[in-house]
């Protein structure tokens, strides 16, 4: 069994940034893919960024690309969403996710387990 524990959330002004970590255990191997997914109030869940554990191949959803970046690396398992630049609707609840296989996508069915989800809410 895999478990995912995302961090780093909070409330951040217009421009500003933020860190958000997920933490992995459980047997994981350095190719399976880890996605970032975000949810607004009312809406479906959207791909944001992805990356494998090893840190590479990444792949960044149109709508962040040059303002946040993926990475891996640091602590074991662990994979970070750096946001800059935040926009209001930047604002949602933050879920990262892993494959049961190598290669990252963009496509939520392919992810089988999921952390608790972490909210940012970016004010103007």
């Amino acid at each position: 069994q895999v478990q995912l524990v995302e961090s780093g959330g909070g409330l951040v002004q217009v421009g500003g940034s933020l860190r958000l970590s997920c933490a992995a255990s459980g047997r994981i191997f350095s190719t399976y893919g880890v996605g970032w997914f975000r949810q607004a109030p009312g809406k479906e869940r959207d791909f944001v960024a992805a990356i494998t554990w090893s840190g590479a191949p990444t792949y960044l959803g149109n709508s962040v690309k040059g303002r946040f970046t993926i990475s891996s690396g640091g602590a074991k398992n662990t994979v970070y969403l750096q946001m800059d630049s935040l926009k209001p609707e930047d604002t949602a609840v933050y879920y990262c996710a892993t494959r049961r296989y190598s290669g990252i996508s963009s496509n939520v069915n392919e992810y089988a387990y999921w952390g608790q989800g972490t909210q940012v809410t970016v004010s103007s």
